[in-house]
């Protein structure tokens, strides 16, 4: 059966897109730590990312590195946080999270119930900071 991930690549569940390339995608949780908190995930559906191919864990840092520095562009916390947990949906994917402390990382704190405006106004922040950027690999 397909993951959640790959329901949301195919379109089959709405997901507020921030980037598109051939091998990946990255979009906003729905339960974000903190405003920005962003996915990389690869369209390949993949549990581990220990069994990726280091062309696709190379390509996937590359993306989580731009997307990252829009996200320290757009809120300007301390770090941008970027993790591999990988126990809650079976398909790699990769955290970018603005932090500005450990507690930051933590998902306990993550919210439940966020307002669709604000999922949709981080979601904007992050493409017009991509664009800025020159990235034209920016979803729509």
């Amino acid at each position: 059966m397909a993951s959640v991930f790959t329901k949301i690549i195919n379109g089959e569940i709405p997901g507020r897109f921030v980037w598109k390339d051939e091998r990946c995608v990255a979009f906003l949780t729905i339960n974000p730590i903190k405003p920005g908190h962003t996915l990389v995930v690869p369209r390949e559906e993949i549990d581990h990312w220990l069994d990726l191919a280091p062309d696709l864990l190379d390509h996937l840092t590359r993306v989580s590195q731009t997307i990252g520095r829009a996200i320290q562009a757009a809120w300007n916390p301390d770090k941008v946080g970027m993790m591999l947990a990988g126990l809650e949906v079976p398909h790699t994917h990769i955290h970018l999270i603005p932090i500005w402390g450990l507690q930051d990382l933590s998902f306990a704190n993550a919210e439940r119930k966020p307002a669709a405006e604000v999922l949709d106004q981080a979601a904007q922040t992050i493409r017009d900071r991509l664009r800025a950027m020159g990235c034209e690999q920016v979803a729509d």
